[in-house]
């Protein structure tokens, strides 16, 4: 298998601790339905950017498959053809035998070519190889922007940038009449997206990015990464875990943990109810609080109502350390809507069963990739 094939759908965060792994003894965070707080721990994280995300990459751009070449023998202007780079790597050219490109910069591809063809032709070949269509490099941007889609990453591209290429956020801004209330469906929000790379969720806050113009949060994007904006006026609660069903469910005022839960079914066999978490707030600054649910529906603690956006997460063993358990419960709520926002985005529908549900709204469409300059 190719060094070049990517997962996107793990994703660790990268949180640095900033309230102490302790029992709860004051006030809670997230208020208790009752006088009495339930038992619970609440922890602040703030993330932090990776320095080198900000730079500009300097790794030359390599094939892969799917990449359009422009191939020319000088001197022999019939010659001239246009090439695919195929599923396992190769491509065809004159009267060469499928070469391997994968992995192979345009100058090496060029000189792989060079030295097959001395085999058939008697004095020493001279190739023009133009890069004319960009495939095997991609970033998935999906959710309230303009045009979501599939776009091709030929050249180095912030963040920014590739929003801009999706036609930025749906928000207010975009429309001339502000107080339109039948656009408010369409906003993006920015607290709770995300973009996931290799596998990880790389913590930008977006609304510091779009709002306030934070050029810190402006990272440059590599292949295969993933952005999703979510709706911003979507009430919806997150039940993850060891529940029957992983699902999202309506939020209505006064919807609790407990009443999250059962919308899910319930609670799997072997499920840790001692320590349930809720998370809440950005993605980039989120907040979580554990509760001992099994006191909760026995009745020996209060339960905890919730807000819009709050992810319910019920876990099959107890966690250790607070951060990794965090990690662990955002990862699943990003892979689980990358996995469905993805699969509308291609298939048109969502899946079902397993896995959470979170709508990307209609009108997903897959973009051609835009061929990028000729590259020599």
């Amino acid at each position: 298998m190719k060094a070049g094939l990517r997962s996107w759908l793990v994703i660790p965060v990268l949180l640095t601790l900033t309230a102490c792994h302790t029992p709860y003894t004051g006030t809670p965070e997230f208020k208790t339905a009752g006088a009495t707080p339930a038992p619970m721990e609440t922890v602040t994280f703030t993330n932090a950017l990776d320095p080198s995300w900000l730079t500009v990459p300097t790794n030359f751009f390599t094939l892969g498959p799917g990449d359009k070449l422009e191939i020319e023998l000088l001197g022999e202007p019939t010659s001239k053809t246009t090439s695919i780079v195929g599923p396992d790597g190769r491509i065809y050219f004159n009267l060469l035998p499928g070469i391997d490109v994968w992995g192979l910069t345009l100058g090496e591809a060029k000189s792989a070519l060079e030295k097959e063809l001395t085999r058939f032709v008697k004095q020493p070949p001279q190739l023009s190889v133009v890069l004319r269509g960009v495939e095997s490099k991609r970033v998935w941007i999906l959710g309230r922007v303009q045009v979501p889609g599939v776009y091709s990453l030929a050249a180095p591209t912030t963040l920014l940038e590739a929003i801009a290429t999706a036609g930025g956020t749906m928000t207010r801004s975009a429309f001339r009449d502000q107080d339109a209330s039948s656009i408010s469906e369409d906003l993006a929000d920015l607290r709770h997206s995300f973009l996931i790379r290799d596998g990880r969720t790389v913590p930008i806050d977006f609304e510091r990015l779009l709002t306030r113009g934070d050029a810190a949060q402006n990272i440059y994007l590599q292949p295969d990464d993933f952005i999703y904006m979510p709706p911003a006026l979507a009430r919806e609660v997150y039940v993850l875990g060891a529940v029957n069903q992983p699902r999202s469910v309506p939020y209505k005022t006064g919807l609790t943990a407990a009443a999250a839960i059962a919308s899910a079914y319930g609670t799997l066999n072997g499920a840790y109810m001692h320590h349930v978490a809720v998370v809440r707030g950005s993605m980039s600054n989120p907040q979580i609080a554990i509760v001992d649910y099994k006191r909760v529906i026995r009745g020996e603690a209060n339960d905890i109502p919730l807000e819009p956006h709050d992810i319910v997460y019920v876990p099959f063993s107890p966690y250790r350390y607070i951060v990794k358990y965090a990690q662990i419960i955002l990862n699943t709520f990003a892979s689980s809507a990358a996995i469905n926002a993805g699969t509308k985005a291609v298939g048109g529908q969502t899946i079902g069963g397993a896995g959470i549900f979170i709508p990307v709204g209609s009108g997903i469409q897959i973009i051609p990739p835009v061929s990028p300059p000729p590259i020599r």
